[in-house]
């Protein structure tokens, strides 16, 4: 019981944990209100996303800063990717690749500029090694690439080179997931000395009690459990949901979906940037889009080959397409110099809710 409430201690938003217990019972018990257990669904994610970051940041406490970036983004993602395959075995696959952009974008621009605010808001100018950074963002630029050119087949007025839309899909994902592979191989060995990183001074102090090997896995394995049982009301629930607040599919997933999804990225990336730890924040916000781009999305077609009642393409629609690149540009542009300031950070929010409004324009 005292491990347990000193686990709960150093989970700012445990308290709505509340909403775990509500939403199934009001799941099973009020099905005849989907709006309510969406909402209470979303609330639940969102303290459960929480713990899973602080149970890889303890893990990621004992490697360097670039690697422990690396890992915490890695199992950060966790939350997205088992929402966006709940979504796929039910055949929402407009929902899913919403999702995943709003879950690149949301990385790239909200996270990355709630660091930068909340760091920049404690001390003046941060700074930041950028070898790590240019690998993510040249990363960023090739994911891109790849969703615009099947999604420009899938827009073809020549039906046979838009009906190789999911064949070159395919084939891409492979060549993105073999790239990913290969960049791990990069940071954690042929180059790891690069991406190590050391902790300020004022950073080295040990933040909260130290969790074992067996605490941290026993609470992610918790954890992933209750966030798919999450999940799977979640899903069930947002086509009503999105009907009864007049939002569109689109909006549902670039905004809402993905800023819950992405909770623990927040939590985690503002918490080291206040700590002046900016390799291991940058890693997370950055490196989460980055793999949400060249490993969830890739493997998400690959896995409806065989879990999907239709085969899932990278063809993206051309707002998604759009925001993808931007993100990826106005991210690169604003920290290729190595430093941040809190005004760094408004401008990435401000870009995110312009996008976000946009979004929220487009009609179904």
């Amino acid at each position: 019981m005292r491990t347990l409430r000193g686990v709960l201690a150093e989970a700012p938003l445990a308290w709505l944990l509340f909403a775990v217990p509500v939403a199934a019972w009001m799941h099973h018990s009020r099905p005849d209100n989907p709006l309510l257990v969406f909402i209470l669904a979303c609330v639940a994610i969102i303290p459960l996303a929480g713990l899973l970051g602080l149970a890889t940041e303890k893990l990621a406490a004992r490697v360097g800063e670039g690697i422990g970036g690396l890992l915490n983004a890695t199992l950060g993602n966790a939350a997205e990717l088992i929402i966006a395959l709940v979504a796929l075995r039910a055949g929402m696959l407009d929902v899913v690749k919403a999702s995943l952009t709003g879950s690149i974008i949301g990385n790239l621009l909200l996270v990355l500029g709630a660091a930068f605010l909340a760091g920049g808001m404690r001390h003046k100018i941060q700074t930041f090694a950028t070898v790590g950074v240019r690998l993510q963002v040249g990363m960023m630029a090739l994911a891109a690439l790849a969703i615009l050119v099947p999604s420009i087949f899938a827009t073809s007025d020549v039906e046979e080179l838009a009906g190789r839309s999911v064949g070159f899909s395919v084939v891409v994902s492979v060549v993105l997931l073999a790239v990913y592979v290969l960049s791990l191989v990069f940071i954690l060995g042929t180059h790891a000395d690069l991406f190590r990183g050391d902790a300020p001074p004022e950073a080295t102090e040990e933040h909260g009690m130290a969790w074992t090997l067996s605490l941290a896995i026993g609470v992610m394995a918790v954890v992933t459990l209750l966030i798919v049982w999450m999940s799977e009301i979640l899903v069930g629930t947002v086509e009503q949901a999105s009907h009864a607040l007049g939002l569109t599919n689109l909006f549902v997933g670039v905004v809402v979906v993905a800023v819950v999804g992405n909770a623990a990225e927040h939590s985690t990336a503002v918490l080291f940037a206040m700590r002046n730890r900016m390799e291991v924040s940058l890693s997370i916000a950055i490196g989460s889009s980055t793999q949400i781009a060249l490993f969830v999305a890739p493997l998400l077609v690959l896995l409806s080959l065989v879990m999907a009642p239709a085969p899932m393409s990278l063809a993206f629609s051309g707002v998604e397409v759009f925001l993808v690149l931007m993100a990826t540009f106005i991210a690169s542009v604003l920290i290729v110099d190595g430093k941040s300031t809190w005004f760094t950070g408004v401008q990435l929010i401000a870009v995110y809710l312009v996008m976000a409004i946009t979004v929220f324009a487009i009609p179904a």
